[in-house]
């Protein structure tokens, strides 16, 4: 049997009233109906397809991709309640299932969720989940610190905001380390700034230390030349006034400021930084 909420490349075996059946290298077959036929098609070609249940719980290939797939997280939208739980828009014709069980918080129709797409054992089929913890481990970590990792933003927190950690670990991002908007679901790239003996990962959106100098440093050069040459920030100006213009926290933007002096980029005077004739 082919896996359910995979992708797999199959080829066309054969045409039928239903549709196109498609068969791998082992000799495993599904259908593709109909409407999700190719305009046109040998009997040989290849294509690649998304497998999962239809209404009546039995393989079927698709083309429509969906919004997550199977050991994946992704956003998506509740868009209805019944007595046995919540059905999620995922991008196909059949909604994604999360139990009553399942769900961290009751869900409501309308409302986006992050979830989880597993296997249900007991019944072989693809469900949902919003208790993300469960599918997440930190017992052995497989980053280290100043590593560069990708990020999905999971809830927020009274320190900042639980991330998701290249789709394995759990990290906390501080939000006094946070100068942008951030929403549940989005994705970005960060850095690993500390692990801790009992698994614990704290997260940064910028590069840790003196790693830190030279893209912000860049970054603020840029913005200076944004702004016609002149900033009306120093090294004094206040944390707050800092965050609203550069979007950093004090400490880096004193560092990337003192990076900029001594390559000698921009002047520094009481009244802000000037970009240097000629740079």
């Amino acid at each position: 049997m082919l896996a359910i909420g995979e992708y797999h490349t199959l080829k066309i075996d054969r045409d039928t009233e239903p549709g196109l059946f498609l068969k791998d290298d082992e000799g495993n077959e599904v259908l593709l109906p109909n409407k999700y036929k190719p305009e046109t098609f040998e009997i040989g070609d290849e294509i690649t397809v998304f497998v999962y249940l239809d209404h009546e719980e039995r393989p079927v290939a698709t083309t429509l991709k969906p919004f997550v797939k199977l050991d994946e997280f992704g956003l998506l939208k509740c868009v209805e309640v019944s007595e046995i739980g919540a059905f999620m828009d995922w991008g196909l014709e059949k909604h994604l299932f999360v139990p009553f069980k399942e769900q961290a918080v009751k869900m409501r129709q309308g409302e986006r969720y992050l979830i989880f797409c597993y296997l249900d054992e007991l019944t072989e089929r693809l469900a949902g989940s919003s208790k993300l913890d469960a599918f997440l481990d930190n017992s052995e970590l497989t980053i280290k610190p100043f590593e560069e990792v990708e990020l999905i933003i999971a809830n927020p927190t009274e320190l900042g905001w639980n991330v998701i950690v290249n789709e394995i670990h759990k990290g906390l991002l501080y939000k006094d380390e946070v100068f942008q908007k951030l929403h549940v679901g989005d994705r970005l790239n960060g850095y690993v700034k500390k692990t801790r003996p009992d698994g614990k990962i704290d997260i940064t959106l910028q590069r840790p230390g003196y790693r830190s100098i030279e893209p912000n440093a860049q970054e603020l050069l840029n913005l200076i030349e944004i702004k016609g040459g002149f900033l009306a920030l120093t090294d004094k100006s206040s944390p707050t006034e800092i965050e609203k213009e550069v979007q950093m926290s004090k400490k880096s933007f004193k560092r990337a400021l003192g990076n900029l002096y001594k390559q000698r980029k921009v002047d520094i005077k009481d009244n802000g930084i000037y970009l240097k004739k000629g740079e």
